[in-house]
């Protein structure tokens, strides 16, 4: 097979979640379980940490990732969903899985999976782990995919987890309540593993401590170890850096990071906490390496999408935030900026909540509808009937580029444009 036939392969002939949706979901790790055995269960084969949340599991995962990368370690990568390429959810030391690597995995294997017939998360997930093994990576950094109970990477025993914040999302599989979905995403925890909650929330903290509790698992509120403040966004050459001060035992300083919105305040406790605990273990990390993994992180690991700067004269801005609580953090950062017409290229999936988020949006802004080319897509008409309901106004152009192009023709040079309302949105941004 080529390169191009196995990811026909891959997305066809395997259920894709962020192409579907709920039917490609599973409830157990039966699959996962059994493809790990038939591979000779490589995820017993390297060191690991486990990241679980609602948002910020893939900043905080990329940056653990740039840092142990600048300390000198081997280090695997494994986050989803992907944007412009398959290969960007299997990194070691930044660089994506060979596509020749790919192809290997898909032949060696294909019997055996068109047998078991997993969905393609489960797939990628085997394909994850069997790569990091066989390129004897020193540690790997393990995103969740949704939730963490019947995750399919939830199969690892990890160095330490870590769970971000609790919001509303996926409720049709993790509770329609804060402390249901906590309970969802406590499943990462083990036995006599630290667990790291970075964010502290009243609903959801007895969860957590009831469940580190049974498993009789050390377990840290990082915030309440870190206070963490943003200070401001700096240009440096063709880098903008935000500025956070870090206050922690009686002293502060000022961290330079490399993603940028204020959200972040509430990924650096956990990511921080996690250095201190993980030096506890023995490794070796330095604070040099500590600042420059912040720093460099998107350099290092080739992030995209987390509130990227993508043109000025308009600004225009895009950020993969999809859920209610990643939308107020969006609005709440737009109120940084000085703009004199707000415009938002904005999109969605159809199993969101997307009356709660378009409450959430300003009625004075401009807005474009679009929609991904992705079968879960909300058409853009249907999307923006609902939003000329509850009074937004604006245009409706399905392709997300045209839509974009429309914003940026009719802005004028002090206003602001954003893009976002779904990661697929952002995904078919040609500039990205």
């Amino acid at each position: 097979m080529t390169y191009l036939e196995t990811l026909d392969y891959l997305f066809n002939s395997l259920p894709m979640f962020q192409r579907v949706g709920a039917s490609a979901y599973k409830s157990d790790l039966n699959n996962t379980l059994a493809l790990c055995k038939f591979l000779g269960n490589p995820e017993r084969k390297f060191k690991s940490i486990h990241v679980a949340g609602t948002n910020g599991k893939g900043s905080t995962s990329h940056t653990l990732a740039a840092i142990f990368q600048t300390a000198g370690y081997k280090t695997g990568l494994y986050t989803s969903p992907h944007l412009k390429s398959f290969t960007e959810r299997i990194r070691i030391d930044g660089d994506e899985i060979a596509q020749d690597a790919v192809v290997q995995f898909v032949t060696e294997n294909k019997d055996f999976l068109d047998d078991l017939k997993p969905s393609f998360f489960e797939m990628t997930v085997g394909m994850a782990f069997w790569y990091f093994a066989q390129q004897k990576v020193d540690i790997a950094v393990i995103e969740v995919g949704m939730g963490g109970r019947l995750d399919s990477t939830n199969v690892i025993i990890p160095e330490l987890s870590i769970i971000t914040n609790i919001g509303y999302d996926h409720m049709q599989f993790l509770g329609s309540t804060l402390p249901e979905i906590a309970g969802e995403k406590a499943g990462i925890i083990k036995p006599q593993i630290p667990v790291i909650i970075s964010q502290t929330q009243d609903e959801t903290t007895s969860v957590f401590l009831d469940k580190a509790r049974q498993m009789n698992a050390p377990i840290v509120f990082a915030d309440e170890k870190f206070a963490i403040k943003s200070v401001r966004e700096k240009r440096l050459q063709d880098q903008i850096l935000a500025e956070f001060e870090v206050a922690s035992k009686g002293r502060s300083e000022i961290l330079e990071f490399g993603l940028l919105g204020n959200y972040q305040k509430y990924n650096l406790p956990g990511i921080l906490e996690a250095v201190d605990q993980l030096r506890s273990q023995g490794w070796k990390i330095s604070e040099e390496g500590v600042k420059i993994g912040l720093a460099e992180v998107v350099v290092l690991t080739g992030l995209k999408g987390r509130w990227q700067i993508l043109g000025e004269n308009p600004t225009v801005i895009a950020d993969t935030g999809h859920n209610e609580p990643g939308i107020r953090e969006i609005l709440a950062q737009l109120k940084n900026y000085t703009f004199t017409k707000l415009w938002m290229v904005i999109g969605m999936v159809q199993d969101k909540d997307i009356s709660k988020i378009l409450n959430l949006l300003p009625k004075e802004a401009n807005y474009v509808f679009c929609n991904a080319q992705i079968p879960r897509a909300m058409p853009a008409d249907q999307l923006a009937e609902k939003a000329f309901s509850l009074g937004l106004k604006g245009e409706i152009i399905p392709n997300v580029n045209n839509a974009l192009n429309f914003a940026r023709k009719n802005a004028g040079s002090d206003d602001l444009i954003f893009v976002g309302g779904s990661t697929f949105v952002v995904a078919e941004i040609d500039e990205l």
